[in-house]
């Protein structure tokens, strides 16, 4: 598949929420969720063959309400977070949950494609990391490289450490921080860098992301890469991403030798000794096939050099990083 050849696949419902499923490598899979006030709402469970540019799709419900955030287990594949809406004493509040898929939520979609999508299962509820003392959950981030134990939950302008237990079945607050500054400062977004062991997380509140990106539009997601931390994406209400390269924000020396395995099947290693100027910060593509805010982004968990996005009218596109840009950084 080249560079720039998309490959879109159209939801039923509107959608904001995006992941990859992290505990997956063997195959290029994301998690969709989904936000309807009218039916139960979903999660797509989305692989995407890359030898035949073909996305197969799997559906689980999520009854709980409308998701506004989807995070999956680094350490169990079955395993993952939601950030939702529902009603209480007459007004909506935001809450956050960790899930379980069904064992068998493979089952049925090998002879009818549409089967999950006809008879879907349900996920079943482990906890919630609910604190109402802290306002209402817009995102939980799990700790990258850990063992499914550690997730970070943003609430309105808190910063909340939990602990995992008993599979996941129990949650406990270790610490928490507040977001300072004048107004009402609240958060949008967050991640957990995958480098500098884990000691970095970069936050967006409203029109700003500390330290390197500043936008006029609403940033809705920030995600690194997770084998190559310069760089970075970035989605806002404008319709848009952003692939940018911060080579000054890279735990990498610049230049190093290309190891097979970052290479596609069929790719060539092109190195030279060419004498190359060292990359400076830059914005390396930005993406406009989305026609509706752009409410999450993320790398694939099996192949680095590939990301999704996603849109409120339920519109997924996938995309590559250039090629060029691909054998700057590895070689």
């Amino acid at each position: 598949m080249e560079d720039d050849a998309p490959v879109i696949y159209g939801l039923e419902f509107q959608a904001r929420s995006l992941t990859a499923q992290t505990a997956e490598t063997d195959a290029i899979r994301f998690l969709v969720g989904t936000q309807s006030l009218k039916f139960d709402n979903q999660i797509h469970i989305i692989d995407f063959d890359d030898e035949n540019n073909i996305i197969n799709k799997n559906v689980l419900l999520h009854q709980a309400g409308e998701i506004w955030n989807i995070g999956a287990s680094p350490a169990d594949k079955e395993v993952l977070t939601t950030c939702y809406n529902k009603s209480s004493d007459s007004r909506v509040v935001s809450c956050a949950a960790v899930w379980r898929m069904p064992s068998d939520w493979e089952t049925g979609n090998h002879e009818s494609p549409d089967d999950s999508a006809h008879n879907p299962q349900t996920l079943e509820l482990l906890c919630h990391l609910d604190d109402s003392a802290h306002g209402n959950a817009v995102c939980v981030l799990w700790e990258p490289l850990g063992d499914g134990k550690h997730v970070i939950s943003l609430a309105d302008n808190h910063v909340l450490l939990w602990d995992l237990q008993e599979s996941s079945t129990q949650a406990t607050i270790s610490s928490t921080a507040m977001l300072e500054g004048k107004g009402q400062l609240k958060f949008t977004s967050g991640k957990w860098s995958p480098h500098h062991n884990c000691g970095q997380l970069a936050t967006a509140s409203d029109t700003a992301i500390r330290g390197w990106d500043l936008r006029t539009m609403r940033v809705w997601s920030v995600r690194y890469n997770h084998s190559h931390d310069q760089l970075v994406l970035t989605a806002s209400s404008d319709s848009r991403l952003i692939l940018s390269n911060m080579v000054s924000i890279s735990s990498e020396p610049f230049g190093h030798l290309v190891d097979d395995e970052d290479l596609s099947e069929g790719e060539d290693n092109p190195q030279e000794d060419k004498g190359k100027e060292p990359l400076k910060d830059s914005v390396v593509s930005t993406y406009e096939e989305h026609e509706d805010s752009v409410y999450a982004a993320e790398w694939s968990s099996a192949d680095p050099w590939l990301f999704a996005s996603l849109s409120y009218d339920g519109r997924l596109v996938i995309n590559r990083v250039p090629r060029t840009l691909k054998y700057q950084i590895l070689l």
